[in-house]
């Protein structure tokens, strides 16, 4: 028996756009001539297994051109021994919400992952381009849930679906200690003395305890036929957005670790905008290290609200049941539909 002889053939697989019309397909593998097969469509559902877009031997990465940069893409990398496994990107090719991202491809303790083009979160829709809102109407997104306050929504209403297909739903976090409007207005004059470690991680501790009905509100949709593929957002889509995303992926059996790491990307793709609006602060001559923490995704919020989880409810399951209405049956809903 080789050291690998029981290891995945391969893992860490992720896709990343290069160029307009180009991703790299990425792997790691401890298997030096493995050799796989990569198949392509615009959902999981509709991947064309008759002939492989590209078969490689030996290589860790491939880079895949000529795709319509109109359409979502999802890839199938079949290995020649061992599991095949379907892969897309994380961040949707979006001009006007920088954060709109998919919760598939994390891993469950259990072994099995979550599936891609089922579940989103984003920042705001309300400067979605006309191409943006054909693209999103390409993956047939039944269902926008809008987090932001009554003020917030608006002053910027969501551009999608502005058809009138599919459900929108408005549940607004609106914690009156803390509006993001004012508190916005509050940094543009300079007043930063609000803003402590201690006041971000109440706001995340608050969405727990004080918005249970609106998780409840989201994972009914989630274990209701039809509502699939479902969006959820807030405003810079990192603490309210990013509590409901920790409660999805926690209930579905993926790790903390994991959490946290997807927790961390918004600090990625929302950073030009961030730099941005620290351009207009610098102007004005505030700090911006004073103020980078309520434009950022602090990872002592997201080990906070684990830790309030773990400690007042025994764990992100119970806290479901006991306090937002979520059932074991609508639970078993939910895993069959978004776990593979």
């Amino acid at each position: 028996m080789t050291l690998f002889e029981n290891a995945p053939h391969f893992f860490d697989a992720s896709v990343e756009r290069v160029a307009k019309a180009t991703v790299r397909i990425s792997w790691k593998t401890h298997f030096k001539d493995l050799q796989v097969s990569i198949y392509h469509g615009n959902s999981p559902e509709a991947i064309q297994h008759n002939a492989p877009r590209y078969q490689i031997k030996g290589e860790t990465a491939v880079d895949i051109s000529g795709l319509n940069a109109d359409m979502p893409h999802y890839f199938e990398i079949v290995p020649d021994k061992g599991s095949a496994r379907v892969i897309s990107e994380r961040r949707l090719p979006l001009q006007g919400a920088v954060n709109f991202r998919d919760l598939g491809g994390y891993a469950t303790t259990a072994g099995q992952r979550v599936r891609w083009g089922k579940v989103f979160r984003s920042d705001h829709l309300s400067n979605l381009t006309e191409r943006d809102i054909d693209f999103l109407k390409r993956m047939k997104i039944h269902c926008v849930c809008d987090f932001r306050t009554s003020t917030e929504a608006q002053r910027r209403p969501d551009r999608f679906p502005e058809d009138g297909s599919g459900e929108h739903l408005h549940l607004p976090i609106d914690n009156l200690k803390s509006d993001p409007i004012d508190l916005f207005q509050k940094l543009e004059r300079g007043d930063t003395s609000w803003l402590t470690k201690e006041f971000l991680i109440e706001g995340y501790i608050l969405n727990i305890e004080e918005f249970a009905p609106v998780w409840g509100q989201v994972f009914k949709r989630l274990a209701a036929p039809g509502h699939l593929p479902l969006v959820f957002h807030c405003t810079g889509g990192k603490d309210r957005a990013g509590t409901c995303a920790a409660l999805i992926l926690l209930s579905l059996g993926v790790s903390e670790k994991d959490v946290i790491y997807d927790h961390g990307l918004s600090n990625i793709y929302i950073r030009d905008v961030v730099n941005g609006l620290y351009a207009k602060f610098d102007a004005a001559g505030i700090d911006r290290e004073k103020i980078s923490p309520y434009f950022s995704a602090p990872r002592y919020c997201i080990e906070a609200l684990l830790d309030h989880l773990r400690q007042k409810y025994g764990s992100p399951i119970e806290y479901l049941k006991s306090k937002a209405g979520v059932t074991k049956e609508m639970l078993k809903k939910i895993r069959g539909q978004l776990l593979e």
